[in-house]
């Protein structure tokens, strides 16, 4: 059984002139629905990288903006959550799986039109939902804090997502469904069915709480987390011109992923008044979990083995090698999280939120950056404006993310061995926080001024600003050859009369 399904060519196309020219139609194909979701999602990162400063900030001054009832905490904060759930990460990787389905699937993405109305009734879901929570009509669920009008945009945006996927599945060429298929159906699958789930009118109480945290657990491993998954099996093998390690142990991930995380949320409720046999329940599988997570990094880190010198020059593999050994530490990270013994310590403080910034930042975040930076290029015909650009928002959204996890961390951690002491005053573990806060916010603005850098540069390759760059994008000048099967990584699709580049 082949390791990669884009060996593969449509039966039309023996030659590679023809396969680089049938690759040309196929990116031509995304090239409206791929932009119109990734500058939308690059547009609420934005927006909600600015509404978590000022959330971060208000640590620092606590009556800053309190006049002003809709730039309160309590109102800022699931505002930045949302926008960054349902417009970020969400619309990003609805761009970037468009772009992996039609190429991995061997055929033109069918339903442009359906793609497009999606985004505007997404980017309109989002907005109301937005303006909702800062108006003061949030609802009392976290990761669903938008009110019902939000979502009764979104939902219909997902579907028709789910709608044109379809009908280039069932027109695709290729025969053999590769593993980032996999995870692109699955997720398609899970995300719209957990949406509307969680909001049936039937839930109260402490049932509403097990829904909840059952929800906001799987809407990160089961709707975020696949196509990060599905794009780091893409793009590591391709960028460095070899197969993925193991197709068996890509699909032991895949269905152990599928049968543990469902389970997995409940976990956070320990110590509450939920079932504890649901509790313990969820604490086994988040235990389980283990097993997608080493069986992904082996075989991500034994595709890599001998290729590591290719991060020094390359965007894409930089950032999405980043971001899948970011998915292997907070996956362990998560699964130590759920026993009770270290939940005692942790609940409530700080450590949780650099957990789930772990997760949605540092691991699905950064995966989206790589496969922006591969794609673009594709389809735009155009190349990165800034190699120096390219590498300051590296750093910055690296170097970020990394004192951010380390400070919330060391500092949540701290904070909860004081709050079980009872020797300990209250106003002194405030005191004792405020270093680390002090770090967060520093670490936030860092992360912002990454977003600022890289919405400037998609600005650009959108609108082809500019003398057309002499392609591919690199860090470093690259040694010939490095690149050859893929005819440079990050390139525009070349013509026909050119050298192929990749599939």
């Amino acid at each position: 059984m082949p390791d990669d399904a884009s060996s593969a060519v449509p039966p039309d196309a023996a030659d590679p002139s023809a396969e680089a020219d049938w690759r040309k139609v196929v990116d031509a194909s995304t090239q409206g629905p791929v932009t119109a979701f990734v500058v939308s999602a690059t547009a609420w990162l934005v927006i909600g990288s600015l509404l978590a400063l000022i959330a971060s900030f208000k640590f620092q001054f606590p009556d800053w903006w309190t006049h002003q009832a809709w730039l309160t905490f309590g109102r800022v904060r699931p505002a930045h959550l949302n926008t960054m759930i349902y417009g970020w990460i969400s619309m990003a990787g609805v761009g970037v799986g468009a772009w992996l389905w039609a190429r991995l699937l061997k055929t033109r993405l069918r339903g442009q039109w359906m793609l497009l109305l999606s985004a505007a009734l997404w980017n309109l879901g989002v907005l109301v939902g937005t303006i909702g929570i800062l108006a003061g009509y949030s609802r009392a669920i976290e990761w669903v804090e938008m009110p019902y009008v939000a979502f009764a945009l979104i939902v219909p945006a997902m579907v028709l997502v789910v709608a044109s996927f379809l009908q280039t599945l069932w027109k695709r060429h290729a025969q053999h469904l590769y593993i980032s298929i996999w995870y692109l159906g699955a997720s398609l699958l899970w995300g719209p069915f957990l949406v509307i789930a969680i909001l049936l009118p039937i839930y109260s109480g402490i049932p509403e709480a097990t829904a909840n945290w059952w929800y906001a657990h799987n809407i990160l491993g089961l709707w975020i987390t696949p196509p990060g998954l599905a794009a780091a099996y893409y793009f590591i093998p391709k960028v460095i011109g070899r197969p993925v390690h193991s197709y068996h142990l890509s699909y032991l991930g895949f269905w152990t992923l599928a049968l543990f995380y469902n389970w997995a949320g409940v976990h956070h409720l320990v110590g509450g008044p939920a079932p504890q046999w649901v509790v313990t329940v969820s604490i086994v599988f988040s235990a389980m979990m283990i097993i997608p997570v080493i069986v992904v990094a082996v075989n991500h880190h034994l595709t890599v083995v001998g290729h590591f010198e290719k991060l020094k020059y390359s965007p894409t593999l930089r950032f999405v090698v980043f971001g899948a050994m970011s998915y292997t530490a907070v996956s362990l990270q998560g699964s130590l999280q759920s026993f009770r013994y270290w939940q005692e310590v942790t609940h409530f403080t700080h450590y949780t939120i650099a957990h789930s910034h772990l997760g949605v930042y540092a691991f699905a975040t950064m995966i989206a950056f790589g496969a922006i930076y591969y794609i673009m290029p594709r389809v735009t015909d155009w190349e990165w404006g800034s190699k120096r650009l390219v590498s300051l928002h590296f750093w910055t959204t690296g170097l970020g993310i990394g004192a951010y996890f380390t400070a919330l961390t060391i500092g949540g951690v701290i904070q909860g061995f004081q709050l079980l002491d009872p020797d300990v005053a209250f106003l002194q573990i405030v005191e004792d926080t405020k270093p680390w806060l002090i770090v967060r916010s520093v670490s936030g603005t860092l992360m912002t001024v990454g977003h600022l850098v890289f919405a400037y540069l998609l600005a650009r390759i959108v609108m082809r600003s500019g003398e057309r760059p002499e392609g591919p994008t690199y860090f470093h000048p690259v040694p010939e050859g490095t690149f050859a099967h893929v005819g440079g990584d990050g390139s525009r699709s070349v013509p026909a009369s050119s050298k192929p580049d990749a599939s």
